[in-house]
């Protein structure tokens, strides 16, 4: 059930995609037919969110329970008294569930529009209202307190303060506007405040601004599960490289019982800011954030004792996770995704340079897991077979938890490394809408099966280090 359109490239980008899909491998494996349908399947869940809600519980504040307590009252109070259930998932014990209501197709639409930016819509569709930055125009004469109906201009055509827009925009709903369209785009420069409360949208799911600060954190299911496999222990030394915001590294820190040191590196300054805001605000004290290049982390000559930050020795680490950069292809909902060809590939090479470092900064018998938010091959099993074929060291580890599908065909992998390789393909169910009447028909085991499977799509690999050489 497709209720917006397919998710749409630039035209070199979509022939790449559309190669890689239909490979021979997979279409000896599946048939053309088959391939083909699973493609386009993918093509039409990536412009639509995800069917549930995904928060990490800071279970070193608070235990999972007392947060599920909370956060049920909490969207019952946002959803002016409708049941919609929280649900805890039996594998990932730290994380809480929200089904996702929608689309709704009987809202009204009013006269009075506004028009954000694709980014700005993308987080309305995930429960967010509308913050001033994300507002590109407004009708003539909106005031505060007007009721206006909120388009996404996913092409990014709008011109900033344009008094109306014709081009392709996207309903999103309907919401209250905090501010008139002269505060908005005042000369003194951009507000940073709420726009646009939302009151009515296309997909229902909770706000979380300044909700339960401290006690939780809003994380794509995969992202949680990356965690858990590189099963960090308390007094262990981790090392995770690309690790803004710091989801990741929070979550690593809170396995450990905080007992340990997780080394969190970006090489980007504000970002950096943001890992150690959310280290202060989960209160976390074994997190040492840095920003530095994660190529340039390897150390060529000794250190000095004393120096706690990068770059590092060899083999200085126990487990190293690289979340790496990559072409983020797997992120939802995205209606238009605006890189070209030459920014797609140009992420495997930084990748393998990345790769390469934390190889050698891994102690022999440590873990190393690789992950991304995308769906390429050339980004995911590829690097996989690259980095077999590279570094004897290495072998594949089986993934626990594993609730995504197996690995892609495609780059020359056996079936037994597929196997042990997780890929999270939102194709892997129908594109189904939820109302809450057939959420409260449905059991909870089928929930969290949807849950595993209509997700974000992402890509996990978990490897061993044999000996140094």
């Amino acid at each position: 059930m497709t209720f917006f359109p397919k998710i749409s490239f630039q035209h070199e980008v979509e022939e790449y995609l559309t190669k890689m899909f239909r490979n021979n491998e997979l279409i000896t494996a599946l048939g053309t037919q088959e391939a083909e349908s699973k493609y386009q399947s993918l093509l039409s869940h990536l412009s639509h969110p995800p069917g549930f809600t995904t928060v990490r519980v800071n279970t070193h504040l608070a235990s999972v329970k007392h947060v599920k307590k909370l956060l049920f009252e909490e969207i019952q109070k946002q959803f002016k008294g409708l049941c919609v259930p929280v649900l805890e998932h039996p594998k990932l014990q730290d994380i809480l569930l929200i089904p996702v209501i929608g689309p709704r197709r009987d809202l009204k639409k009013h006269a009075s529009e506004v028009i954000v930016g694709a980014h700005c819509g993308y987080a309305v569709l995930r429960g967010a209202h509308v913050y001033v930055p994300g507002i590109i125009s407004t009708s003539r004469f909106m005031k505060a307190g007007d009721l206006v109906s909120v388009y996404s201009d996913i092409e990014g055509k709008c011109k900033r303060g344009a008094k109306e827009f014709e081009g392709v925009k996207v309903f999103l709903g309907n919401g209250i506007s905090e501010l008139s369209r002269s505060e908005i785009f005042s000369s003194s420069g951009p507000l940073n405040g709420m726009g646009i409360r939302m009151i009515e949208t296309v997909y229902l799911s909770p706000s979380f601004d300044d909700v339960l600060p401290g006690n939780l954190f809003l994380q794509n299911l995969p992202s949680v599960v990356v965690s858990h496999i590189l099963n960090p222990q308390p007094g262990e030394r981790i090392l995770d490289m690309c690790a803004a915001p710091g989801g990741k590294t929070t979550h690593l820190a809170t396995l450990m019982h905080d007992q340990g040191e997780v080394i969190a590196m970006d090489k980007i300054a504000n970002k950096v800011k943001k890992i150690k805001h959310n280290a202060d605000l989960l209160r976390l004290n074994c997190i040492k954030a840095f920003c530095y290049d994660g190529t340039k982390a390897l150390s060529v000559e000794k250190r000095e004792d004393e120096q706690e930050g990068p770059p590092f020795l060899p083999e200085s680490f126990d487990r190293i996770l690289l979340d790496a950069p990559c072409s983020g292809m797997g992120q939802r909902p995205n209606m238009a995704y605006s890189s070209t060809l030459k920014e797609v590939t140009s992420y495997q090479p930084l990748q393998r340079k990345l790769f390469t470092v934390a190889v050698k900064l891994l102690k022999p018998g440590g873990i190393l897991v690789y992950s991304t938010c995308t769906i390429t091959l050339a980004e995911n099993e590829e690097q996989v077979a690259w980095a077999l074929k590279t570094f004897p060291c290495l072998q594949l580890q089986p993934q626990e938890p594993h609730i995504g599908g197996e690995g892609m065909r495609g780059t020359g992998l056996s079936l037994d490394q597929l196997k042990l390789l997780q890929r999270f393909d939102p194709s892997a169910v129908p594109l189904q809408g939820m109302d809450i009447n057939s959420l409260q028909d449905s059991r909870e085991d089928d929930l969290i099966s949807l849950a595993n499977k209509d997700c974000i799509g992402f890509f996990i690999a978990k490897f061993i280090k044999l000996n140094s050489k």
